[in-house]
């Protein structure tokens, strides 16, 4: 009896040290992350789509450790409010960039995959979401820094290799 309470004491002191020698360090933003810290901040936007333009607002912001940039997209299409919001960061598992997309004319969540072109003024990025006709479609979009205060987006539909344009906004940062 003594024997096998000791065994436990030893045992259970022993298991207790484990998980203490065991743990690893958070994880820590790394320079893919400090990468997207370029968008932060409040934008003024102009959107141009089917052959009509409209202002709009977005904000974006580094949280949730610092791994992950929210935006948040406030404007008007065709008369009618609209509201989206967009979450991008690095997966280093997958090496590689993810993004997601809601919106308030849309039931269908957006993925994306992308990455920086070497010299890092280009964000190109590629998924799934609805097409110009309601159906899932492939996508592409491409984000360029034109300077540090103006960016250019566009997003195209992809279909049988080929890309059309759906629309392209510019954003300018608030001064």
């Amino acid at each position: 009896m003594r024997t096998t309470l000791l065994t436990l004491v030893c045992g259970g002191l022993a298991l207790s040290g484990a998980p203490a020698a065991a743990q690893q360090a958070p994880p820590k933003p790394g320079p893919e992350h400090k990468m997207l810290q370029r968008f932060e901040g409040d934008w003024d936007a102009t959107v141009a789509m089917a052959g009509a333009e409209s202002k709009a607002t977005a904000k974006y912001k580094m949280g949730l450790g610092g791994f992950w940039l929210s935006q948040d997209f406030k404007g008007e299409f065709g008369g009618q409010k609209f509201h989206g919001k967009g979450t991008t960061g690095y997966d280093p598992l997958r090496k590689k960039y993810v993004s997601t997309w809601t919106d308030s004319m849309s039931p269908t969540l957006i993925v994306m995959e992308g990455k920086f072109d070497k010299d890092g003024k280009t964000y190109t990025e590629t998924g799934e979401g609805p097409g110009m006709d309601g159906k899932l479609t492939k996508l592409k979009s491409v984000l360029r820094f034109k300077d540090k205060d103006t960016l250019l987006f566009t997003m195209y539909t992809v279909q049988n290799g080929e890309e059309q344009e759906m629309m392209k906004i510019t954003y300018r940062r608030k001064k």
